[in-house]
């Protein structure tokens, strides 16, 4: 680490601090938690999953929405620093917030997950927009993995922390219902959340923007209308944005709805959350690995290997029956989530103008976001009807294949730069 900057440091950093979110909340003990007190309310198994992927819809269909006009704003000068404070405090407090819900108020509960995940997914648009304000081009796909690999490693310690806790509660060995014990993990994740974004806020400065005008909404709305039209003549962004639409969308369902499918198929709470542990640990070393070998290869070939990986795991989840298919589910997953995401972040880093990289990241979380409304659905769609989860993860096969074919035609900027 000592060869990064201490802006680039802080940077990375911010992947520790979301990641424990991500995983503790997005990905492992809030579904449980949320399935178990829906089961307790009467929901059935196939209902809650599909109520828990229409709430994750809904939460990012706002954030699509919203994307491009904040990013608009946030292209002026000091204003990306206001527009990520506000996220990451909306995200951090509402997730403190999940532990005030009564135990029965399944319906609140996803309100109140609806309002963390805004913040969340919200801040990561402004924080993805910091990276060129760190770095150079030639740095960002190593400096995106890094961040990614650091997420991984840093997550793990509060996840440790809060299974600890839940284990310890259901062995009683510490006085505890499982419910608490899951509400103080949601509790240690926001103080985690809030510790590690401090050097962000304190080392990394926006350097390139537009200079403020008068009327700012009014000029906001005009940066917006020139950056879409500036997309619609790079048609290599273009075609980036919607291949991205596709095969990040089947990412994001396959993360945010992992344990509520393992659960739907049998595998006990404490499988589970081994399973997504050994996740984090094997995934770190893995994003280093896209990383290093986009260095050689370039980040393009390297979203080629991780959509491959993907297309494997929804063809094996059709024939998962037991925990070891299950681990070797989750250890596909592992090898390619971290390359994948930190790589779509620095090849589109690479591809706009830095001035304007909040107002083009705006576009980039509309695809990916809008992306995210779909794939949630779709998988809550086929449960229902199929009465079998695997076949809902499984559709998500033609979202890989749709965004494998597009990215054939997206012009590599590395090839572009070399030329």
């Amino acid at each position: 680490m000592r060869k990064y900057t201490k802006a680039e440091k802080s940077w990375m950093k911010y992947d520790i601090a979301n990641s424990a979110y991500f995983v503790v909340i997005t990905t492992a003990i809030f579904p449980i938690y949320y399935k178990s007190v829906a089961t307790e309310a009467g929901i059935s198994t196939a209902n809650s999953t599909a109520y828990l992927g229409y709430t994750i819809s809904i939460a990012t269909f706002i954030l699509a929405m919203l994307g491009p006009i904040l990013g608009s704003f946030a292209d002026f000068k000091n204003m990306r620093r206001k527009f990520f404070s506000f996220f990451f405090l909306l995200g951090s407090l509402s997730t403190i917030g999940l532990v005030l819900v009564p135990n029965d108020q399944w319906l609140l509960l996803l309100f109140i997950y609806t309002l963390s995940a805004i913040g969340a997914r919200g801040a990561n648009l402004f924080y993805d927009a910091y990276l060129v304000d760190v770095t150079e081009r030639e740095h960002m796909d190593d400096l995106s993995a890094k961040g990614f690999a650091l997420g991984y490693i840093g997550s793990v310690v509060p996840f440790i922390l809060s299974i600890s806790i839940i284990i310890l509660s259901q062995m009683g060995v510490i006085p505890l219902s499982v419910g608490t014990a899951s509400k103080i993990a949601f509790l240690i994740t926001a103080i985690w959340w809030i510790l590690f974004t401090i050097p962000l806020l304190k080392n990394v400065q926006q350097k390139h923007w537009i200079e403020r005008k008068p009327r700012i909404v009014a000029n906001s709305f005009k940066e917006l209308k020139k950056t879409f039209l500036e997309i619609k003549q790079h048609k290599g962004i273009l075609l980036f944005l919607i291949a991205y639409f596709f095969y990040i969308d089947g990412v994001g369902t396959i993360i945010s709805m992992s344990t509520a499918y393992g659960t739907d198929v049998g595998l006990g709470a404490t499988d589970l959350i081994i399973a997504l542990l050994a996740v984090q640990i094997v995934a770190a070393p893995f994003a280093l690995l896209f990383g290093r070998l986009a260095r050689k290869y370039g980040a393009k070939q390297m979203i080629y290997v991780g959509i491959i990986i993907y297309i494997i795991v929804c063809v094996y989840a059709v024939f998962l029956y037991t925990v070891v298919d299950f681990w070797i589910l989750a250890m596909l997953v592992a090898s390619a989530q971290g390359g994948i995401q930190a790589l779509s972040r620095s090849f589109f880093a690479q591809m706009v103008p830095k001035e304007k990289s909040n107002s083009f990241f705006g576009f980039y979380n509309v695809f990916g976001r809008f992306a995210a409304v779909s794939g949630p659905i779709l998988v809550g769609a086929m449960s229902q009807l199929t009465g079998n989860s695997s076949f809902g993860v499984f559709s998500l096969i033609i979202l890989f294949i749709i965004g494998f074919v597009i990215l054939l035609f997206v012009p590599d900027p590395r090839k572009q730069q070399t030329a």
